[in-house]
């Protein structure tokens, strides 16, 4: 995750440190984590966490839309990868060097309500809007609805992973890199085999069910047997 710099103003500074040391926090400990903790790693006081977001609502809030940006960045520069043909393999590196994204993540799904369900929403309408990017440059291939196969896609990725650690629970769960290590391991190869290459050998199943939604529908249950 990018942090702001030494160049950058020292007031912003110890905000970013603050937030990023949050996000780390809340992927370890989940959202019960208590301030004193994330100021504690971030080498601050209590105090001036509140300063600068208030309460730890507002430094939850704060996360979220970072986090949310950085997973928008990491994914368009996917795109931009792929659509320059240059290698993939280098962005595993990153994986795992983000791994704070993905342990925070995987907490805001757990921790559900009204929150998790919003921070879902916004994973979703980013994805719709790299998908299209990577249509229109000819890395992805079109959908019939666009928006349905972003949220099959965001919430399958979810699903996975957290079955994956609910299943298979790490050993120490501040190793975030080490989960992501583990989920990379274990699941790229049938994924990238999926989206790459298909499943199905035959399209018969999907002309079949489009030929049903076209179909008109009757509101009188007897007329089939008439």
């Amino acid at each position: 995750m990018r942090s702001a710099t030494a160049d950058d103003d020292p007031d912003l500074t110890a905000r970013a440190r603050i937030r990023d040391a949050a996000i780390r926090r809340f992927a370890i400990d989940g959202f019960g984590a208590s301030v004193r903790a994330v100021a504690a790693d971030a080498g601050v006081s209590a105090g001036l966490v509140m300063h600068h977001f208030g309460s730890k609502d507002g430094l939850r809030a704060a996360c979220d839309e970072h986090l949310l940006a950085t997973i928008r960045r990491l994914k368009r520069e996917n795109v931009a990868t792929v659509a320059a043909g240059e290698s993939f393999f280098h962005r595993f590196a990153a994986a795992e060097e983000n791994a704070p994204v993905v342990g925070y993540v995987l907490r805001s799904v757990q921790d559900g309500g009204e929150l998790a369900r919003e921070f879902v929403d916004h994973l979703v309408d980013d994805a719709v809007v790299y998908s299209r990017e990577g249509v229109a440059v000819g890395v992805i291939v079109p959908s019939r609805d666009e928006a349905a196969r972003a949220r099959y896609l965001v919430l399958s990725s979810l699903g996975a992973l957290l079955l994956e650690t609910a299943l298979n629970p790490p050993a120490d769960p501040a190793d975030l890199a080490g989960i992501v290590r583990h989920y990379l391991v274990s699941s790229y190869l049938p994924m990238l085999e999926v989206l790459t290459e298909g499943y199905l050998a035959t399209r018969q199943v999907l002309d079949e069910y489009l030929a049903h939604q076209s179909t008109p529908r009757t509101t009188d249950p007897g007329a089939s047997r008439a």
